[in-house]
């Protein structure tokens, strides 16, 4: 939900509030979620204030009043950061946040979101090694205890052109040793799954391989964004269009995820109307049929 665009909020003579599109997205489409989320951008550089946001967020979730979860997915924890700093403020705001609007977990990718304060334009990975590993457990542990609900760790992206990789550890093994080290609950991210994947060589079936290192017996949530597989690399586009190796793995990993709670289908693509762009709709058709399957979930 960026600030400015046709998908997100705008500042109004009223106040500020999700723009007219979101409205009609969530009048012709609400019936079909159990849940959503809200992906937390900044509206401005200025010192993060909770009751800045509070307009904004209550005409989002006003909109998506008879979804019956709402959940957080944050972008300013940085899990895998290298400096240590204090979170204190971010974690106060963050909790205000949750209690005023009933949200049930947060969610964050466990990347390299800032370097000495300034955020970078899309997350890095984190550096795969022991050391970093450490200092991620610390971080992760020291958020859980202070957060007023579950942080739910989320396997990073590795985008071409975007990730570097550094480091020896797989990333697999990295972060389920994050997870079992830090007692949390996880998000597998297909695309992101698939992107390490092809990063590493691996291509067609191979893919959606060694899911067996992850810790699929603590996956909560498996997220779904529109992506791209290109001569040049995965490409994590978040328009909407799903490719089918996501859809795939997402039929591997459902029978697997035994505390399974929700697959998440993010950033839609729409028309001022509410209506699903033409190029978006069957992998929004495939990813319902799956999920309204009697065995599922």
């Amino acid at each position: 939900m960026p600030w400015g665009t046709e998908h997100g909020f705008e500042a109004f003579q009223t106040g500020d509030a999700v723009t007219p599109n979101i409205k009609a997205f969530f009048e012709l489409n609400a019936h079909y979620f159990r849940h959503v989320f809200l992906a937390f951008q900044p509206k401005s550089r200025a010192t993060l204030k909770a009751e800045d946001y509070f307009p904004a967020f209550e005409s989002f979730f006003d909109c998506c009043h008879n979804i019956p979860e709402r959940a957080l997915h944050h972008t300013m924890l940085n899990l895998a950061g290298e400096e240590r700093y204090a979170r204190g403020a971010l974690i106060e705001f963050t909790n205000r946040l949750v209690e005023r609007f009933d949200i049930r977990w947060i969610n964050e990718d466990v990347g390299i979101w800032s370097l000495h304060g300034k955020a970078l334009p899309y997350p890095l990975p984190p550096i795969l090694t022991e050391r970093s590993l450490s200092l991620a457990v610390a971080t992760v542990q020291e958020v859980k205890r202070q957060l007023a609900v579950p942080l739910i760790l989320e396997f990073p992206g590795f985008t071409e052109g975007s990730a570097i990789i550094i480091g020896d550890m797989h990333a697999y093994d990295y972060f389920r040793v994050l997870a079992d080290e830090t007692d949390s609950l996880v998000n597998l991210d297909t695309g992101h799954l698939i992107s390490y994947q092809y990063l590493k060589g691996s291509r067609g079936e191979d893919l959606g391989g060694e899911i067996d290192r992850l810790p699929l017996a603590r996956c909560f949530e498996i997220h779904l964004a529109g992506s791209e597989l290109s001569p040049t690399g995965f490409h994590d586009m978040h328009h909407g269009i799903l490719l089918p190796q996501q859809l795939t793995l997402l039929d591997c990993l459902i029978p697997r995820c035994s505390k399974l709670h929700a697959v998440t289908y993010e950033d839609p693509r729409f028309t001022q109307n509410g209506i699903l762009l033409e190029p978006t709709r069957p992998s929004f058709e495939l990813l319902r049929q799956i999920m309204t399957t009697p065995s599922v979930m």
